[in-house]
């Protein structure tokens, strides 16, 4: 039996919040494309710099949780709103600044609203459109998000040397202001019966209980610790050391490092819809493609960390591709939030999940960072190819505590359904021969409406 077909209105709430996190990509994205500027305004050193985006992270991160029982009780459209208000601002401050002080302001302004961006537009997904969808519109909203990532990487550059710093911010100031606006106007938190089903008034003891409830269903922490062992290794590469070490270590041009770094953001833009394709078909077995990106990932770095000397070009441009695959892999996480939680504790779970994948972007980080410094105390122009290879080891211990943390909660959920366990492996292949028998995929043949992992 196919799902009733999303209304036009709908559609054009999806086309709005898109926007809005598309513009939010924007604003996170445009100090670091704007790093030599800056550098020059605030009369800076480059680790100083390094701080403002960890800075951000880290309000973006803390924040997830707070944000998420605020959205179960306010709805997507004033939390919308009120970012988009914040990150413009932030860039407002930004604009005008002149000292280091008022610039971690601002970007912490623009980490605030960041921070109730994404999570609010995951929850219109789950409130306006049929359930079988919001798989894949949730990879279509990280895929149409990157547009702001483009748009920061390109006309904000092009502005920023024809205008200028403060003509260039402040129009990235306008943008959210405006954005503001037609979220307020426009946005609406759900369909008449459902905001009265889902959006009542409720105490912050019965939020705090939520969140609790939350926290204890085994589903919510699959999708924290998929979010979290999916997510970071991109992250850090595409926010902070990639360049480094493709130009510092590898010795790549800038063009080089940064046509890999775009290639990068397109081909998870590619991958996105693939992904959430798979998780719509196979609700019972999106553990699997997430299993299956951690592991390429690891053997990808694996083969160039190993490599003699500098990895061929081949060889980089395969890390990039399965690099691309980190961030449509870790949005499976807010599948699970979605599937395995009440409608009214949907946004407290979301936020517990968004917290993995960033927390784990931030510790990789620092200790990369930390390795670097102790490897060589010259700064980053010292750094030796063997440097960044030490320092980019610390990421298997990541993945080590990620995958526990993902098996130990993928056989609670399993438990808490009573459904039968199979080890990877063996889940893979059940698929596989399920779909040749059958000629349907393994979620096809009456998937519950929590269908586990």
């Amino acid at each position: 039996m196919s799902e009733p077909r999303a209304s036009r209105r709908a559609w054009a709430i999806f086309a709005l919040a898109v926007g809005a996190y598309a513009v939010a990509v924007f604003q996170r994205a445009s100090l670091g494309v704007a790093g030599v500027e800056a550098q020059r305004r605030f009369g800076t050193t480059a680790a100083v710099l390094a701080l403002f985006g960890v800075l951000q992270l880290a309000v973006y991160a803390g924040l997830q949780v707070p944000v998420g029982v605020l959205l179960d009780r306010l709805g997507s459209r004033r939390l919308i709103a009120t970012g988009a208000l914040l990150m413009g601002v932030g860039q407002l401050v930004l604009a005008t600044a002149h000292a280091v002080g008022l610039a971690v302001a601002g970007r912490v302004l623009v980490g605030a609203g960041d921070a109730m961006t994404f999570i609010s537009v995951l929850r219109l997904l789950v409130v306006w459109f049929p359930p079988g969808r919001v798989a894949l519109l949730t990879q279509f909203t990280g895929f149409l998000g990157q547009i702001g990532q483009i748009v920061a990487a390109y006309p904000l550059v092009a502005l920023l040397q024809g205008a200028g710093w403060t003509t260039s911010f402040l129009v990235a100031a306008f943008v959210g202001l405006g954005i503001a606006a037609a979220a307020g106007a426009g946005l609406r938190d759900g369909p008449r019966e459902h905001i009265g089903a889902t959006l009542v008034p409720v105490t912050a003891a019965e939020a705090l209980r939520r969140l609790g409830h939350a926290w204890r269903e085994p589903g919510t922490r699959l999708g924290l610790w998929t979010h979290f062992v999916s997510q970071f290794s991109g992250t850090v590469f595409v926010l902070l050391w990639g360049y480094p070490f493709l130009v510092v270590g590898e010795h790549r041009t800038p063009a080089e490092a940064g046509l890999l770094l775009t290639l990068l953001v397109l081909v998870s833009m590619v991958i996105g819809p693939v992904v959430g394709h798979l998780a719509g078909r196979w609700p019972s077995r999106r553990s699997v493609p997430v299993l299956t990106i951690v592991a390429s990932t690891a053997l990808a770095w694996t083969v160039v960390l190993a490599w003699p000397g500098r990895a061929p070009a081949p060889l980089l441009i395969a890390l990039v591709v399965v690099l691309a695959s980190n961030g449509p892999g870790s949005l499976m996480g807010f599948d699970y939030a979605r599937t395995e939680n009440e409608s009214e504790r949907v946004g407290s779970a979301t936020g517990i999940v968004n917290v993995g994948g960033f927390v784990a972007s931030l510790l990789t980080i620092a200790l990369i960072g930390i390795v670097l410094n102790l490897r060589s105390s010259g700064g980053p122009s010292s750094y030796t190819l063997a440097d960044f290879k030490l320092a980019f080891s610390v990421q298997y211990l990541f993945w080590a505590v990620g995958l526990l943390g993902v098996f130990h909660s993928r056989r609670r959920l399993r438990q808490a359904r009573g459904l039968e366990l199979d080890a990877f492996p063996v889940a893979v292949v059940r698929v596989w021969r399920r779909r040749s028998a059958t000629g349907r995929s393994a979620g096809d043949d009456g998937a519950p409406a929590r269908p586990g992992d």
